[in-house]
């Protein structure tokens, strides 16, 4: 009879210990979910952001260059040959970042313009490579090659293009092909350029150009 008390009791205690034990850990874990700050966005949002991609930039200022045009995202991917699942994921990363709001239609244009002045060389640097055959960017396209003039081109390699000078690796190996489609993107494309590689003058007007066409959009 003392054997089976003594069992009773201990078994008793054992369980009066575990569910202390449960207790006290369930405690913890809310503390810990009351002590973390809330994220600014769903954790599958964070997930999915892997940091910012060049074409991002590109497909933003292509949607600028639309202006008031009604668009699809069906549309940016054919304009763009970008396929339409990464023109989705693209504009998804940018709202994470701020750079187009939650509807995913309207640019915010401050916060685009400050990166385009004040990260866009530094995030994405350019390098010139070897003489080429290609299309024009930067001073070497309009509207800066009228208001510049250099013994210097640079060029997106470009199989067919009519101008030679040093290469540039444009923000996605479609851009070329898009630009021919579109005059005013390529300008665009071409001012951006002009920021990430010209000289302090020419990084300030293309500047001055890129803030009024986007301001205008």
């Amino acid at each position: 009879m003392l054997n089976w008390q003594k069992n009773k009791t201990e078994t008793t205690r054992k369980g009066e210990i575990e569910r202390a034990a449960g207790y006290s850990q369930f405690a913890i874990r809310e503390l810990q979910i009351y002590n973390v700050p809330l994220p600014l966005h769903k954790d599958s949002d964070m997930k999915k952001h892997s940091g910012m991609r060049p074409h991002d930039i590109a497909i933003l200022l292509k949607i600028a260059s639309k202006g008031k045009e009604p668009w699809y995202m069906s549309d940016l991917a054919h304009e763009l040959y970008i396929s339409a699942s990464e023109i989705s994921e693209s504009i998804h990363r940018s709202v994470i970042a701020g750079l187009i709001s939650s509807d995913k239609r309207t640019l915010n244009k401050l916060a685009l313009l400050d990166f385009l002045k004040h990260g866009l060389r530094y995030v994405y640097p350019l390098q010139p490579g070897s003489l080429t055959r290609g299309l024009g960017t930067a001073i070497s396209a309009a509207p800066l090659n009228t208001e510049f003039t250099s013994q210097e081109n640079f060029v997106w390699p470009w199989a067919e293009g009519e101008l030679r000078g040093q290469a540039i690796q444009p923000m996605h190996p479609k851009i070329p092909e898009a630009c021919l489609r579109d005059a005013n993107f390529y300008e665009f494309m071409a001012l951006l350029d002009a920021l990430r590689i010209g000289k302090v003058r020419e990084q300030n007007l293309a500047f001055d150009l890129l803030e009024q066409k986007i301001n205008n959009a």
